[in-house]
C-alpha cells in the first residue's frame, strides 16, 4: 500500500501507523513527527494514503477516503467501506511485524475518518497492540463492538482528543463514543482543547507523552 515513511532513529523497534482524514493524504501529519520530541526513541512512522473513492456528502466527488460518508452528523454507516479499510490497516500491521516489529510495539493512530478506522481495527485486532490515538473522531459500528472485540486488546491504552469547537464531528458525538468505550470496559485517556476540527500544540505535547508511555 502506498505510504509515506519517516524514522526517528536508525533501527526502529516500534511503529506508529497514522491515518489521515477525509480528502487529505499521507503527507498531512508528516510535519508532526519532528514536533513530538520522543526522547531519542527509534520509531518508524507510516502514513498511508487512503484509496480514492466517491464521497456521498461531497456530491459524489472522488477523493481520498477510508470509507464513504452518507450523511453529516451520524446516521447510516458505510460498513463495507469501514471493514475494507480495517483490512487494509490490518495488512499494514502485519507488514510491520514482518519487518521485525512486534504487534505490542505498534500504535494505531488516526485523525477524523482515520481515527475511526484506527479504533475499528485496534479493538478487533487478534494480537495485543501498544496503543490507539483517536484524534477528533468517533467509534464506528459501535453496536457491533461487543460481539467483535478482541480480548487481546481489552487493556490497550486509548488516547482520545477532541476540539470543543469542532463543527465537523461535534464534541457530543466523541463523548458518546468515549462513553461507549468505557461501558465496554476500555480505559480511555480523554482530552479536549479549545480548537476546531484540527490539531493544536498542547495536543501534540499530550500525544508525545502518550507515545512515550505506550512505547
Amino acid at each position: 500500500m502506498d505510504a509515506i515513511e519517516l524514522q526517528t532513529g536508525a533501527k526502529p523497534d516500534a511503529a506508529v501507523i497514522w491515518l489521515h482524514g477525509l480528502g487529505a493524504d499521507g503527507h498531512d501529519f508528516e510535519p508532526i513527527v519532528p514536533e513530538l520530541d520522543l526522547g531519542g526513541r527509534a520509531i518508524r512512522f507510516v502514513f498511508p494514503h487512503a484509496p480514492v473513492q466517491a464521497v456521498t456528502i461531497n456530491n459524489g466527488m472522488r477523493m481520498r477516503a477510508w470509507y464513504d460518508i452518507l450523511q453529516r452528523g451520524g446516521g447510516p454507516e458505510d460498513e463495507k467501506g469501514i471493514r475494507a479499510s480495517e483490512a487494509l490497516l490490518g495488512k499494514l500491521v502485519d507488514a510491520e511485524k514482518k519487518r521485525g516489529i512486534a504487534a505490542s510495539r505498534i500504535v494505531l493512530a488516526g485523525f477524523s475518518q482515520g481515527g475511526a478506522i484506527a479504533l475499528q481495527t485496534a479493538l478487533r485486532y487478534p494480537e495485543k497492540l501498544a496503543g490507539v490515538l483517536a484524534l477528533s473522531t468517533y467509534l464506528p459500528l459501535a453496536p457491533k463492538l461487543a460481539a467483535e472485540k478482541s480480548e487481546a486488546n481489552r487493556a490497550t491504552p486509548i488516547f482520545m482528543a477532541h476540539g470543543t469547537y469542532d463543527d465537523i464531528i461535534p464534541l457530543m458525538r466523541a463523548e458518546q463514543s468515549r462513553a461507549a468505550l468505557a461501558a465496554a470496559g476500555y480505559s480511555v485517556e480523554w482530552h479536549t482543547y479549545p480548537m476546531p476540527h484540527s490539531v493544536c500544540p498542547p495536543e501534540i505535547d499530550d500525544i508525545s507523552a502518550f507515545l512515550q508511555k505506550a512505547l
